[in-house]
């Protein structure tokens, strides 16, 4: 018999487990309850309850090879038309939080998938390494856990290597090993989504040189290890007055943090990677996992940016400027650019191919699409801000106004739109606020620039996976084609050896 589908209430139980989150200097009794969390845990449990529904079963889900039904997310496609169907489950999961959550559980799924599509790659590391990898995927796949990971090191001294980095226990590295398995300590970041996760993927993505192979490791652990610390950062959620004034931060922050490993014990069954530095690599690279899991990132940008062109024609309608033509030249410019992040998606789905029997993503056009992404969501939200103008910032303090008898006739007087009444008005630019202006829509901002590394680390990615070859060919041919005319009696120029 088929197991029941996960669902909200099975997520938020779990996440009670005694793990130590601190914020604002005290440490977070139940993450479920805490007002800096608890309604950004509540949309995670949403997912699921999404997934659990009877209509979306098909959709969202599939059966694993031990009889579970879990989401999608933790497919492996084999054709096509299972990638297809798998984007579909993923777009709807996206458009349940309108792309705000960057780090929803099908985002590790993804990646931990990609990986696992590789296992070669790890047999070569050995083979114990690979069944603890193959191991844990189907025990995570099969209790369709919701997965964070931190595989950057705090940045301290950028001019420096990690190994040569001055200060004791800055980035996680292991101590001490023995029969049972590695102890770690160290911090490594950023820990997104950590709060509500069940388990987090500790591994290594910036590059390790010989000489650092205490760092040269991967591993996943449950939130609650012993040892384990998770630093907060400010919660945007916590500081929302309500849901009227900040519909988005107060419930999609899903926050980031510092994770400290303080003397953590990882069992041998659990780690992947053991003082390999260019193992840290080959697992995302050599895999398919570092291309699934920004394949994810694209489905949940595509769905964003839809959002966001919404936002922007409504913002338009609001003021009544939606006439003009310079503003309809900027809808269609907003409109263009969503189209284009959308049709990448569909032609490095196209464009992909079979590797190790699964059908991947286009890995050029992967990072094509990250290249250009990382440069046109700032621009995006720029677009939408002149759009708007002062209508963003004229906007009642909070919903308490409505409640002083003497100003609540002013607001019905003075937010006027052609296209709503007064309250309608200002809950709409609420939302438009809470999505390009606030500290929130600030964080997404940083967070679509550089989720994915530095330009510089973008585009070399494009730079390492283009097919030059094939580019330099047809430039060699047409050269080919011709010759500089010698001059009359002369004889003709030789070709260089």
């Amino acid at each position: 018999m088929t197991a029941p589908v996960k669902n909200g209430q099975k997520h938020l139980e779990s996440l009670r487990d005694g793990r130590r989150v601190f914020i604002d200097g005290k440490l977070v009794d139940d993450v479920t309850a805490h007002p800096a969390f608890r309604n950004s845990v509540q949309s995670s449990c949403a997912l699921y309850d999404f997934q659990a529904r009877p209509e979306n079963r098909e959709l969202m889900t599939f059966e694993t090879a031990t009889g579970h039904r879990v989401s999608r997310a933790w497919q492996k496609p084999r054709t096509y038309a299972e990638m297809v169907q798998r984007r579909q489950a993923l777009t709807a999961l996206a458009e349940q939080h309108h792309g705000f959550m960057g780090r929803s559980p099908d985002h590790l799924a993804s990646a931990l998938l990609g990986q696992v599509m590789g296992l070669p790659v790890f047999e070569k590391h050995g083979a114990k390494r690979a069944k603890a990898m193959h191991d844990y995927y189907h025990w995570a796949a099969d209790n369709d856990l919701f997965l964070t990971y931190v595989i950057i090191n705090p940045q301290a001294d950028r001019s420096k290597d990690w190994g040569e980095q001055a200060g004791e226990d800055l980035v996680a590295a292991i101590v001490d090993e023995d029969a049972a398995g590695i102890t770690l300590r160290g911090a490594k970041m950023l820990g997104t989504s950590s709060i509500m996760a069940n388990e987090v993927f500790v591994a290594n993505l910036q590059p390790l040189k010989p000489g650092e192979e205490k760092l040269a490791f991967s591993c996943a652990l449950p939130m609650n290890a012993k040892g384990l610390k998770v630093l907060s950062r400010k919660s945007f959620e916590q500081h929302a007055v309500s849901r009227f004034d900040n519909p988005l931060s107060s419930h999609y922050d899903e926050n980031d943090a510092i994770i400290y490993f303080d003397e953590v014990k990882v069992p041998w069954e659990r780690v992947f990677v053991h003082r390999d530095t260019d193992m840290c690599r080959a697992q995302f690279h050599d895999t398919a996992g570092h291309i699934m899991q920004n394949y994810q990132a694209q489905i949940r940008l595509a769905v964003k940016l839809r959002f966001m062109v919404g936002i922007a024609r409504k913002i338009a309608e609001t003021i009544g400027t939606v006439n003009m033509p310079p503003v309809g030249e900027k809808l269609g410019w907003l409109a263009a650019k969503a189209a284009m992040v959308e049709s990448m998606m569909l032609g490095m789905e196209a464009g992909g191919g079979m590797y190790e029997g699964y059908y991947i993503p286009s890995r050029h056009l992967v990072y094509t699409a990250q290249v250009i992404t990382q440069e046109l969501y700032p621009q995006f939200v720029q677009a939408m801000r002149e759009l708007a103008g002062g209508a963003l910032i004229m906007l009642p303090s909070s919903e308490a106004d409505y409640d002083n008898p003497e100003i609540a006739p002013i607001i019905a007087k003075t937010q006027v739109s052609p296209a709503m009444s007064s309250d309608e008005r200002v809950k709409f630019l609420k939302l438009a606020w809470d999505a390009v202006g606030s500290e929130f829509a600030s964080r997404h901002v940083q967070y679509e620039m550089f989720y994915a590394g530095a330009q510089f680390v973008t585009s070399g990615h494009s730079y390492r996976t283009y097919d030059w070859k094939k580019s330099l060919a047809m430039t060699d041919r047409a050269l080919g084609q011709y010759e500089r005319k010698a001059p009359a009696g002369a004889a003709p120029a030789s070709k260089a050896a």
